[in-house]
């Protein structure tokens, strides 16, 4: 079988420094809020092109928590419209209603997947404060357009970098183009942890000091606290093992883009729509994602093949329970996404004969 991602073996190439890592916080006798946490915040920020990185305990936290300290800053108010692409993951909207604010779902880019600027203009009311653009799969959002936008519109960027750790455009890192940039590193990330973990990058200072207060309770100093904030903070062992991986994600990133490669060169099925390949040095492949409308058929086919794939996602926000509100929203185009999508494997550490595997078994695929 080739697995659809192994983090034993991805984790296993470390192992020896992941281990010391630990030992070195063990050793410590400090477990929150120390020196590993601010060694990664240092290092991760350098690498994004940011100022300041603020550890936090996971994704979600990173972008409702950023969103509710521009409310304490009194950059947006309850009720203020936050522009986010329909076909995102649902964190994305949840962060956006967890913080008092309204989801204004678009169509996405139906070649990219990513935020359409057009489709950003239409959606501009009096009311819009924030675009929330997703790098879904690893490829960044057209940001040159998306931050002209903004500008124009006096609008605050909060990048969802969560999938696009080292994806870049006009040289510049996913995490240094907004306002600021909430990176999860949940375990299957290009820079994932061993555990939940998650990140805001930020060249403001102003929302830094607020956000650290934020993830700590609301304090500033101990025992004095400034907002009413939370406990949601990356704590130092995880922060020490990412400090480790985090020297290895451009080696990683190198060789997601070789495996995207062979796939986009080898597979030749006319029933499989292939993603864009893209320019060199933007797109990271956190996902390599195809369409097609045999979805169900192509899985049970790769898989008698001994191909693990999976689906993301399989109902769009708009559709969920939990978003009833939303789900007589028309989104055509975000609804056949959702329907057609399957992810091939993409494992940094899979063989050229487990690549080659895959790519055989998609062309041997008929409807």
């Amino acid at each position: 079988m080739v697995d659809f991602l192994s983090l034993k073996a991805v984790n296993r190439q470390y192992r020896e420094e992941l281990l010391e890592a630990c030992a070195n916080v063990i050793d410590s006798g400090w477990y929150i809020n120390g020196g590993a946490l601010e060694r990664f915040e240092e290092n991760f920020a350098k690498y994004c092109g940011a100022r300041y990185c603020i550890g936090v305990a996971n994704g979600l936290d990173a972008l409702t928590l950023t969103l509710k300290a521009w409310k304490l800053l009194g950059r947006v108010s309850a009720g203020d419209e936050v522009i986010v692409p329909a076909n995102t993951y649902i964190a994305s909207v949840l962060a956006v209603t967890e913080s008092g604010l309204v989801p204004v779902l678009v169509e996405p880019d139906e070649a990219t997947f990513n935020l359409s600027p057009e489709a950003v203009r239409a959606a501009i009311t009096p009311r819009t404060r924030v675009i929330l653009p997703v790098h879904l799969y690893g490829r960044i959002a057209p940001m040159p357009e998306i931050m002209a936008i903004a500008k124009e519109h006096d609008l605050l960027v909060l990048e969802d970098s969560a999938q696009a750790h080292g994806a870049a455009t006009q040289e510049r890192k996913a995490g240094a183009w907004g306002d600021a940039s909430g990176f999860s590193f949940y375990p299957g990330k290009n820079l994932g942890a061993l555990g939940d973990a998650g990140a805001v990058t930020t060249n403001d200072e102003g929302l830094a000091v607020a956000l650290r207060a934020l993830r700590n309770y609301g304090s500033h100093e101990k025992y004095k606290n400034l907002y009413v904030g939370v406990n949601s903070r990356l704590d130092e062992i995880q922060a020490a093992m990412l400090d480790v991986k985090l020297k290895y994600l451009d080696s990683e990133v190198q060789r997601r883009r070789h495996i995207a490669g062979m796939y986009s060169n080898g597979i030749s099925n006319e029933a499989i729509r292939l993603p864009l390949h893209g320019e060199l040095g933007e797109h990271v492949w956190h996902l390599y994602v195809i369409r097609t409308e045999a979805r169900e058929a192509f899985k049970s086919h790769l898989q008698a093949h001994g191909v693990q794939t999976l689906v993301h996602y399989p109902i769009p926000p708009h559709k969920q329970q939990a978003y009833q509100e939303l789900n007589k929203l028309d989104l055509p185009v975000t609804e056949a996404i959702h329907e057609q999508v399957l992810s091939l494997p993409m494992d940094p550490t899979m063989s050229e004969a487990d690549i080659l595997r895959v790519i055989e078994a998609c062309n041997s695929f008929r409807k």
